[in-house]
């Protein structure tokens, strides 16, 4: 089963047993970069010097970066020049996450739980359904940045989302951060893929990088 970046980093986020969205706010600026990366990857959208351009309007097939390929595309006709991947960001990264726990739901890797917190506020929870996706996911980011294994393009892509986003703790937890971060960081600035993928990759992890400092230095004033 092939899932999309923004799925593979909310099921890093998502507690396999209580459902509970760890480190939410990092991993939805995260998730929402996914969605555009993978666009990106597709070649529906290019992304270069910060801003981004549709380049393609047909579907992909897949519907959660179908829905978002619509949404960017409406939105980006109204501007009068291409608009920031920042300000994207920022529009998309309240609803991106729900979308795509919404599509784990559809694809039985995650079940919705709901639950009311004393009595009265209702909570939403996605415990594992299926972990078999996690699993091939987690093995795949421990041979390229623990055991120093070659990634493809897309595993640079995702590398350089949590880095970016300051999720080493989800994806590799019990390592030590500074020896991870520092492995993530020449993943993410290495050869792995063509000039305008690089450039995007590189694009995005600014973003998401920018954007989750903002968020955490804003949580914490």
């Amino acid at each position: 089963m092939t899932i999309t970046l923004a799925e593979e980093i909310a099921l890093l986020s998502l507690d396999d047993e209580s459902g509970e969205a760890k480190e939410r706010q990092a991993a939805a600026w995260a998730v929402a970069g996914g969605i555009l990366l993978e666009l990106a990857f597709a070649g529906r959208v290019s992304v270069s010097g910060g801003r981004i351009a549709v380049t393609d309007e047909d579907p992909t097939g897949e519907p959660l970066l179908d829905e978002r390929l619509a949404l960017i595309t409406a939105w980006a006709a109204k501007r009068q020049r291409a608009p920031k991947v920042t300000e994207w960001l920022t529009k998309d990264q309240a609803k991106a996450p729900a979308a795509t726990v919404a599509r784990l739901c559809e694809r039985g890797l995650v079940v919705e739980e709901k639950h009311r917190v004393l009595g009265l506020f209702p909570v939403r929870r996605y415990p594992e359904a299926d972990g078999s996706a996690e699993r091939e996911l987690r093995e795949r980011l421990r041979a390229v940045v623990l055991d120093g294994a070659a990634p493809d393009e897309r595993t640079a892509g995702l590398v350089a989302l949590v880095h970016g986003a300051k999720l080493h703790r989800l994806a590799f937890p019990g390592e030590p951060r500074k020896e991870i971060a520092a492995r993530m960081a020449e993943l993410a600035e290495g050869q792995w893929a063509t000039d305008g993928v690089r450039e995007a990759i590189r694009d995005m992890q600014a973003a998401v990088t920018t954007a989750t400092v903002v968020t955490l230095f804003a949580a914490t004033s």
